[in-house]
């Protein structure tokens, strides 16, 4: 943790996370809705970086691997077949997934959807996987957040080292282009709809990571975290189920 986090959050001290944590919210909803019996896909399943998360409690939330049948990492890198926490590995090339219909029973995409370029291709394959009744868990970045702006506003050869400054230890090839096509309320609630899923988008703003770099620069951050109308927090969550027909 930053000492600018356990000056504004000063909770971290104990157990090293905000209350607010993000991810921690996320995951908490994620593995509450997981059985022994289910068969999990992690969309865009990347290297498994969270494995140097040094908050115990933190990285074993992410880990799915263990707590159900099967955990399925799907991804357009190569290198994600190295994910020490996935079952089984599928390359994704195209727009059809290597998996068969109805077989899937959560799909867990996590900060991916900010990197598709065709959303609608893309949310008829998480529907045709599903089985009936099938979950999905869905953070993305909110296209009007001041991340999503920065982002958008920096030029293409710098982009790489900006990530990598503003969210440090990221390393460079766990950063690829993105595009926010999706990457509102309004927008991922008509794609859910559109994809025959019932539930619930909303943002999240957790502590101002991306701050960390500057005192000034992160209390600025504290306040727009607890002041910001809704539409302005940085994370969507979205959590959806397939209808069962009829």
């Amino acid at each position: 943790m930053s000492q600018h986090q356990e000056k504004f959050y000063p909770e971290t001290k104990f157990g090293g996370f905000a209350v607010i944590d993000g991810t921690i919210a996320f995951y908490n909803i994620v593995n509450s809705l997981l059985d022994p019996n289910h068969v999990v896909l992690d969309v865009g399943c990347g290297r498994g970086e969270y494995a140097e998360d040094m908050v115990t409690y933190r990285r074993n939330l992410r880990i799915v691997r263990g707590k159900v049948h099967k955990v399925i990492g799907i991804d357009v890198d190569p290198n994600a077949q190295s994910n020490p926490f996935i079952d089984e590995f599928h390359l994704i090339q195209g727009e059809s997934w290597p998996l068969p219909d109805n077989s899937i029973d959560v799909l867990i995409c996590d900060n991916v959807l900010e990197h598709i370029e065709n959303v609608e291709p893309f949310f008829v394959e998480v529907s045709r996987v599903l089985v009936y009744g099938g979950v999905v868990c869905m953070r993305t970045t909110n296209r009007h957040s001041y991340v999503a702006l920065a982002a958008r506003l920096t030029p293409k050869k710098y982009y790489n080292r900006v990530v990598l400054a503003a969210q440090e230890p990221r390393k460079e090839e766990d950063i690829f282009p993105a595009f926010y096509k999706c990457n509102t309320v309004a927008k991922l609630k008509k794609l859910y709809e559109n994809a025959g899923l019932e539930g619930v988008v909303f943002c999240h703003e957790s502590e101002p990571r991306y701050f960390e770099f500057s005192r000034v620069a992160y209390f600025f951050g504290v306040l727009h975290q607890r002041f910001a109308p809704g539409f302005l927090k940085p994370t969507i969550f979205a959590f959806g189920r397939l209808k069962v027909d009829g």
